[in-house]
């Protein structure tokens, strides 16, 4: 996208007429010779060397803003975005480099970090480059787009927040139904139970009801036959006297005593 274009401060080239002075100049800043070198192979693309270059120049120069810069650009170029933002993050403070200086250099602090998607940060340093160079329209545009986009992201956190709230609300709501409906079918078992057992003892209490008037109808002088016991003492009364008559008859007869008494 065009808001990560890099800027990369390559030095002008000054084409020297005299030796003397370049020879001079390469052994009292050896780093300006290899911040030279990369700039050469970074136009190249080819980053991995121009990284060695930087970094040789970084060692023979710790504080040199330049070769520091340029190497985090090269290490930008081969997406290697936690290093050069490691790198920037040592010069964007440097107080005795100018405010264009420190705006390009925390302007590409912002692209490293964009580049990890550390977009809350990002945004930070955008603001930055801002404060620091308010003409620098690349940085309004980036602040600006990473502004929408973190808008974006926690738009989305909301609806998926309310989504997570409907649906648990969803969840609590059809357990309230289960437990109620697991309530009812509790309470018709329940009532279903009882009514069996109502039913179990009306049905043996009739069975005692009944069966305590046939004890009764046998205690007050009933048999199954439906004589009671004086009709039967009568009628053993007449049956003994009609025999003690014959007894006798026989008795004229034959001399034979017989038993008048009948054991019943």
């Amino acid at each position: 996208m065009k808001n990560t274009l890099l800027r990369v401060a390559v030095a002008a080239v000054t084409i020297l007429a005299v030796l003397s002075p370049e020879v001079s100049e390469a052994q009292n800043m050896p780093e300006r010779r290899l911040v030279r070198k990369g700039n050469r192979q970074f136009k190249r693309e080819q980053y991995g060397k121009s990284i060695e270059s930087y970094s040789r120049a970084v060692g023979e120069a710790p504080s040199s803003f330049e070769a520091i810069y340029d190497l985090s650009n090269a290490l930008f170029r081969a997406e290697r975005y936690d290093k050069a933002e490691q790198t920037l993050a040592g010069i964007v403070n440097d107080s005795t480099r100018t405010d264009i200086e420190r705006s390009e250099a925390v302007y590409n602090l912002g692209n490293t970090q964009f580049a990890q998607q550390k977009l809350q940060q990002a945004l930070e340093s955008y603001r930055q480059a801002m404060r620091l160079n308010p003409k620098d329209m690349e940085a309004k545009y980036n602040y600006a787009y990473t502004k929408k986009l973190l808008q974006q992201q926690q738009d989305q956190q909301n609806q998926d927040q309310n989504k997570d709230d409907q649906n648990k609300e969803q969840n609590q709501d059809q357990n309230k139904d289960q437990n109620q409906n697991q309530d009812q079918n509790q309470n018709q078992d329940n009532n279903r139970d009882q009514n069996q057992n109502d039913q179990n003892k009306d049905q043996n209490q009739n069975r005692d009801n009944n069966g305590g008037g046939n004890d009764d109808r046998q205690q007050g002088g009933e048999n199954r036959s439906g004589i009671s016991q004086q009709q039967q003492e009568a009628m053993l009364d007449a049956i003994q006297a009609q025999e003690d008559k014959t007894q006798e008859k026989l008795k004229e007869k034959a001399g034979v005593i017989v038993r008048g008494n009948k054991n019943w």
